[in-house]
Formats: structure tokens, sequence, C-alpha cells
């Protein structure tokens, strides 16, 4: 996701190397040139959810999966929302868990990831967010009497955010965040923010991989490799799609005080992807510390569900969804004033 900028040539300065830079963003910016975000038809029909797709009021396919609670109705309904480059299979495993607990799990293909149309291109956040309100009222339609949550993992954690800020009128039981994407702006490095705008002005379609990065996901190298066979699974990155992803981080840091409703937050102590400053930032500014809890794991990396110790994560999912008063059986609560506070320094 970071971004370095290359070190200048011998002979080039870099004050001369930098307005050589700076002009050739000014003469892209007049050109017309610049970050995209997909293209969209003005909303023509009420949305709806059928088999395995759900239609968005401006005509938009996103597919769907649905693993169903076993024994007849659910206990409790999880609307999953996966992260950047991932699609709604980030939630299979947890689903096949969790339904035979009597929840049922859906999952859904963002704008420009997995099997939708535009893939690669971002969507924007306001779309994002549009979508993830639309999918939760379809679902509490359908299941009118049953607890609904919503759960995000890293970016989808940011959509959750944003989405529950803008929508405060939102009708779920509670969220559910796991590592979410909160690592905004002013946590960069300022060449990393530098780089990131420049390169989205100058470079807009370019394609970034990550490659070279000493980065671990997880500590799950079985499901990693699977993941690297997946067609749908996006390797790499366009430069305005990262800056859209920016943007939105951005908007779910500043959203965190207007933030409300019933919270589980869960974060890996071995996290690579999304850093403990930023996230330890979310902790310091989430408002009503009583409707919110915390479960802090000592092994766990960014991908928490898969992770090789996922079981005891995708247990506490459970154990919160169908009782988030209750006892998390993995005992990694941790609390502002306590495990949590030490880890981000809260505690003097």
């Amino acid at each position: 996701m970071a971004l370095t900028i290359p070190a200048p040539p011998p002979l080039l300065p870099f004050p001369a190397w930098l307005s050589c830079l700076l002009l050739a963003v000014t003469v892209v910016m007049l050109a017309g040139c610049g970050p995209r975000v997909q293209e969209s038809e003005p909303p023509t029909n009420p949305p709806r959810l059928d088999p395995g797709v759900a239609t968005m009021p401006d005509g938009q396919r996103l597919p769907m999966s649905r693993w169903s609670a076993q024994g007849g109705d659910p206990e409790a309904v999880i609307l999953g929302v996966h992260g950047f480059n991932d699609y709604r299979r980030a939630w299979a495993v947890l689903g096949q868990d969790l339904r035979e607990r009597g929840i049922s799990v859906y999952a859904y293909d963002q704008r420009g990831f997995g099997a939708t149309e535009q893939r690669g291109v971002w969507a924007g956040t306001d779309v994002m967010t549009s979508d993830l309100a639309i999918l939760s009222a379809l679902l509490r339609e359908q299941y009118p009497e049953t607890p609904l949550y919503i759960a995000g993992e890293s970016m989808g954690g940011a959509v959750t955010l944003v989405t529950h800020a803008r929508h405060p009128d939102l009708d779920i039981d509670g969220t559910i965040l796991l590592a979410p994407a909160v690592w905004n702006r002013g946590s960069m490095p300022w060449y990393q923010r530098f780089g990131l705008w420049a390169a989205s002005w100058v470079a807009p379609e370019r394609k970034l991989t990550g490659s070279g990065l000493e980065v671990r996901p997880s500590d799950n190298r079985e499901m990693l490799r699977a993941l690297g066979r997946d067609p749908l699974i996006q390797r790499g990155a366009r430069v305005d799609a990262l800056s859209g992803l920016a943007n939105l981080m951005d908007h779910a840091q500043s959203a965190i005080p207007d933030y409300r409703g019933r919270t589980l937050v869960l974060y890996g102590e071995k996290d690579q992807i999304i850093p403990r400053r930023p996230t330890c930032e979310m902790f310091r500014r989430l408002p009503n510390p009583d409707q919110w809890r915390a479960a802090l794991y000592g092994e766990g990396y960014h991908m928490l569900t898969r992770d090789l110790q996922g079981t005891v994560v995708r247990a506490d999912i459970g154990d919160w969804a169908l009782n988030p008063e209750g006892t998390l059986s993995s005992g990694e609560e941790a609390l502002m004033d306590g495990r949590l506070g030490d880890f981000c320094g809260y505690r003097t």
C-alpha cells in the first residue's frame, strides 16, 4: 500500500528534481488527467436481492454469497464487507463455522472487486457506502425480527465506519470491525502522502503490485497460496484506486468521534497491514466506551478469521453475535485501562 519516491539521479539535486516533478504534475492536471472513478447510471429501479446477486438502483449487479444457518431460521444475520483486492469469498470460512451455530452470513463483492463490472477501477466512497446502506436495508426487510450485524474487514471496516456515520438511522443491531482500515494520511510519512498524490495525477492508471515488500498479511501460508491461484483476487492496484482507498481511510478516521452503536473491534498484534498507531488512535477517539468491546490477539495477523488461529477469532464473532453482552470464549478481550491501554501506550 505504501509508495516510495525513487532517489533522484546524482547529477540532479533534490530541489530541481522536485520542481520538475511538480511541473509534470501541473501539466498533467491542466491536461485534464488524474484519478478515475467508476461511471454509474442514475437510479431507475428499486434495489432487490435475488439468489446470488444484489441489484442496486442504478442497475449494477453485485454478486452475493450466503451461508445459511442450519436448523431453520437464523439466530442472527451478519453481512460481510471484504477488504481491498479481496471479494466475498473472504467470508467463506467464517460463514461455514457460524452456520453451525445458527447464524447466517451474507457477503457481496464491492464495486471494482471480485466479479463486478469495471473491475480494478475505484468506485468512490459515496457509492460504496450507499451500496452497504442499501444492502443492510434489504436484509432488514428479509429479517425484520432477527439481530442484524455488519462485519467489515480492513477496507470493509472503513466502509462500515463511514456508512454508519453517514446513515445514523441504519437499522442494524451492531457492527464488527476486523482490523479496520483507519490508516489515514495524517498517520502516513510525508513522502508517502506526497508520492501518492503525485502518482495519482501523473500516472493514475499505473498498476502497483507491492512486489518486494516484506509484508505478511497472515501466517496461514496455505491460505495465501490458494488466494494466489484465485482468479478473482486482484494482484496489484491502480494508483488512483490506492488514492481512493486513502480518501476512504481519511473519512473513516474522521467518522470515529460521531460513531454510535454496539461494536466489536478485533485486531492482531502482529498486523503488518494496518499499523498500530492509527488503530490505537481509533480506540482513543471512539465515543461511548460502554457501547464497544475490543479483542486483541497476540498471535493475530491482518486476516484474522483466516489466520492459523482463525478458529479462535471466528468463535469470538459467533459468541458476540449471539450475545453481545456475554463473554468471548478466547479470553482475549482487552480493556482500555488494561491490556489495550498497555498495547497503545495509554497507561504510563
